[in-house]
């Protein structure tokens, strides 16, 4: 694209954002008025599905269950097919916000931004569907359900084919970032979330009274025990080199002050940013807490759900988009973002498509828009133009 073009359709997609940004402003204060939870998004369904509808862009519905994939070309079918996902979950959380959109759905609240995202992508189709004559091939829009809980609606999208025909050759995906203004983003260039595994343990023995622990097997102690082995085990496992947390945070051992119990169950999370010592520290968590069980004269039973894989940001593509990014942006409002120790299950496209992730700011100095996941989140709305615009330049861009 030259120069002049490319400035000519920047001032464009600036322009038309502004435009409709009360419009998608308005999508997000509906979604985020009616949340629902991962996989029951029934009301998001339908109203995606209008606001597609109302744009003339042709959709499949009931992908995982509430799921939307919508397709459409710009001049020609001919060229690259790209691939933007939203995710459209919410969370289990009683909104303490006072706001005129605020959750009428008791205990439910989009505390993570998936209302944005929503908004953001059906931004993003009114843009590319005006703009169809300043590009070529395919686009596929995803709606995607269940991002918040395993085993998360992208690797069943992926599994049930519905990215097969047409096959994207890349994917964007975008996420709300609280620690950047709005108008910044943030990228990074290869592993950049952790994967996520949930574990859980169950010690068992013949309890009793804690006096004379000499007549029982004490699981309270065993499982102590096997939290102390494996923290010492797994950090001496891993190359430093590769980030890596593994952390415990339920025990239960329905005991009293004198008495052990016969069962005691442990719960935790096992993040790491590579997939080959992933499955390593897996084998590793077994073996250790079942020796360790063993030598005290228990035995336990570990179960370990596979979560979410790792993050990993093509280094072409995520090269190309921090330029484009940059052009569109300016280059001092384009951030190299740390690495994240938190999960999404993006990475299930990241690990079968070509890919990029990236983060849009939302936070405002003048007040305080609250922790993700908590019950006060909230957004600048003026975000939504830097989500919209980026990334309907990125696709277009790269079509």
């Amino acid at each position: 694209m030259q120069d002049n073009n490319m400035n000519d359709l920047k001032e464009k997609i600036k322009e038309l954002t502004l435009s409709f940004l009360p419009e998608i402003i308005g999508f997000r204060r509906w979604l985020h008025q009616h949340p629902e939870l991962s996989f029951k998004e029934y009301e998001t369904s339908r109203f995606i599905s209008q606001k597609l509808d109302d744009m003339g862009i042709p959709y499949t519905r009931g992908h995982v269950g509430t799921g939307i994939i919508a397709t459409f070309t710009g001049i020609s079918s001919k060229g690259k097919v790209i691939a933007l996902r939203a995710d459209m979950d919410a969370l289990p959380i009683e909104e303490e916000n006072e706001l005129d959109y605020k959750s009428v759905n008791k205990g439910i609240m989009h505390a993570c931004g998936h209302d944005a995202h929503v908004a953001s992508l059906l931004g993003t189709a009114l843009i590319l569907k005006e703009l169809r004559e300043h590009w070529h091939g395919t686009v596929i829009l995803i709606f995607q359900p269940g991002e918040e809980v395993l085993p998360g609606g992208a690797s069943q999208i992926i599994n049930a084919g519905d990215l097969n025909n047409p096959k994207p050759d890349m994917i964007i995906g975008q996420h709300v970032f609280s620690e950047l203004e709005c108008g910044q983003v943030g990228f990074r260039k290869g592993i950049y979330m952790a994967s996520g595994d949930e574990i859980f343990i169950s010690v068992n023995g013949k309890g009793g009274h804690a006096a004379m622990p000499h007549t029982i097997n004490d699981t309270v102690f065993t499982a102590a025990q096997i939290i102390v082995n494996l923290q010492q085990n797994i950090s001496r496992t891993v190359p430093a080199t590769i980030p890596t947390v593994l952390s415990f945070g339920k025990i239960e051992a329905n005991g009293a002050v004198n008495v052990i119990p016969n069962v005691v169950k442990i719960e935790g999370t096992l993040r790491t940013m590579n997939e080959k010592w992933r499955a390593i520290i897996k084998e590793k968590i077994v073996s250790v807490a079942e020796s360790t069980a063993s030598s005290m004269g228990c035995s336990c039973s570990v179960l370990i759900k596979d979560g979410y894989p790792t993050i990993y940001n093509n280094e072409d593509i995520t090269e190309k988009a921090i330029k484009f990014a940059k052009i569109f942006l300016n280059e001092t409002n384009v951030k190299e973002i740390d690495l994240s120790m938190t999960t999404e299950d993006f990475g299930y496209y990241s690990q079968n498509f070509p890919a990029t992730f990236y983060r849009f700011g939302i936070k405002n100095r003048d007040y305080d828009i609250g922790l993700l996941h908590s019950s006060r989140f909230n957004l600048d709305e003026a975000s939504l133009e830097t989500s919209v615009g980026l990334m309907s330049w990125l696709a277009i861009n790269f079509l």
